[in-house]
């Protein structure tokens, strides 16, 4: 039997950079339309808070930045901003990146920031593939709804698996799903613990990574 292949899952947002990248696209979308949207629907973002509802959250500033725009327009700014976040990059994290390639192994980014820049920024890393939180368009137009959930929680573990099935069927011929790679994972928070709770090699990124690991 040959070895299972490596795949390797990559938080972004505190895992890869050092800060949050969702809300600064927001406000580069408009920080005058983010705030004034907000304001009118202001009991559906109390509501949110009071529960602490981020998946809620997420999906009513996504509405309020993204309906109505064109695509071509946000992905104008989502190329710059990809660009950008290159900047943001933790050195320890982007270089364990750097090292799985290097092995060999099959990286991919699960994150809960938008699909429309990581993409951007996983071209820029060479990675395999982005699984992301995506948002809903009629091909020119944006509608602001989201495309499934928020990637965040049981959902990074949800498309993940579905990813492996289709790579694995593509790959081998075989339907192995998460059984049939070594899987490793990194991540800093809440909405990473089922990720890595399923992971072979679990990695929380809350500090700095110092080693580089010898052996898969």
């Amino acid at each position: 039997m040959s070895e299972r292949p490596v795949v390797v899952a990559f938080d972004v947002d505190g895992t890869l950079t050092r800060r949050d990248c969702v809300v600064p696209f927001l406000w580069r979308l408009g920080a005058a339309r983010l705030v004034l949207g907000l304001a009118r629907r202001l009991p559906s973002v109390i509501a949110a808070v009071v529960r602490r509802d981020r998946d809620r959250l997420k999906a009513v500033a996504t509405a309020t930045a993204f309906r109505g725009r064109s695509v071509a327009a946000v992905e104008r700014v989502a190329a710059g901003f990809g660009v950008e976040i290159e900047r943001w990059l933790r050195d320890d994290t982007s270089a364990r990146l750097s090292w799985h390639r290097q092995q060999g192994h099959t990286v991919v980014l699960v994150s809960a920031s938008y699909e429309v820049y990581l993409d951007i920024l996983g071209r820029k890393l060479g990675v395999d593939a982005v699984l992301a939180t995506r948002v809903a368009s009629d091909g020119a137009t944006y509608t602001g709804a989201l495309v499934g959930d928020n990637c965040r929680g049981p959902e990074k573990l949800r498309r993940l698996d579905e990813w492996l099935d289709e790579w694995l069927l593509g790959r081998d011929g075989v339907d192995g799903g998460r059984r049939g790679v070594v899987l490793w994972a990194y991540g800093d928070s809440a909405g990473d613990r089922e990720l890595l709770d399923a992971a072979d090699h679990p990695v929380w990124a809350t500090s700095p990574i110092t080693s580089v690991p010898s052996t898969e």
